[in-house]
C-alpha cells in the first residue's frame, strides 16, 4: 500500500485491553494496525460481523460517541 493511502489517527482504548492486547500480539504477531485494518475492512463488508460489533455491549463506554 502506498504511504499516501494511509490516515494516521488517533484513538483512546481502554488501558487493560491495551495490556492485554499487547501480550497477544507477540503471541500471534499481529499487530495492533493489522488488527485495526482487518475490523475495518470486515465492519464494512460482512454483515455478520458487524452486527456482533453493534451490538456489543459488555464494555464501558471509552470517551467517544
Amino acid at each position: 500500500m502506498l504511504k499516501d493511502n494511509l490516515k494516521l489517527t488517533s484513538v483512546k482504548i481502554h488501558r487493560d485491553l491495551f495490556e492485554d492486547f499487547k501480550i497477544e500480539s507477540v503471541r500471534t504477531n499481529l499487530s495492533l494496525q493489522k488488527l485495526v485494518n482487518r475490523a475495518m475492512h470486515m465492519f464494512i463488508h460482512d454483515v455478520d460481523f458487524k452486527k456482533k460489533v453493534m451490538s456489543y455491549s459488555a464494555l464501558a463506554n471509552s470517551g467517544s460517541l
